[in-house]
């Protein structure tokens, strides 16, 4: 059974807490793919792994790009699992995969300021209930640190 994590953005929007899931992902030796919620995002979440951080290089491609099977993290639209990843980030209004069982943690990045992303977040916590994953729920403080609600 999947991992399930869903985070609650509030204070700190997802181009500042991705880079952070990622590196612990990639420190773990776990493949990832992002998946976003059009081309428009894709360009922008792309652009800023490059550039996050002067001193830190996160290494990634979009799904488009030939090499993607072989690369750490793959940053696409669409549902598919490129770079045959154990970890699978869906953010920008995606919603959780059916097949979270392909995956030992399926994250779930959502603005908590979005009444259309919260309800879409609680529908796909009873999924993840319903199916029997481990789900857990984080929410941000006001300085932006991750609380575990549920």
């Amino acid at each position: 059974m999947a991992e399930i994590l869903f985070f609650h953005l509030q204070s700190r929007p997802l181009e500042q807490v991705l880079p952070t899931i990622l590196d612990r992902a990639l420190s773990r030796g776990q493949k990832v793919v992002v998946e976003v919620s059009s081309q428009e995002r894709l360009s922008v979440v792309d652009d800023h792994l490059w550039s996050y951080a002067d001193d830190s290089f996160l290494p990634h491609v979009t799904a488009m790009e030939a090499d993607a099977a072989q690369n750490p993290v793959v940053v696409t639209t669409q549902p598919h699992n490129p770079n045959a990843a154990q970890v699978r980030v869906c953010a920008d209004g995606v919603r959780i995969p059916d097949a979270m069982q392909e995956y030992e943690r399926v994250v779930l990045i959502f603005d908590g300021d979005d009444p259309e992303a919260l309800t879409a977040a609680r529908e796909d916590w009873k999924k993840a209930k319903a199916s029997g994953h481990a789900a857990s729920y984080w929410q941000q403080d006001d300085a932006g640190r991750w609380e575990k609600k549920a």
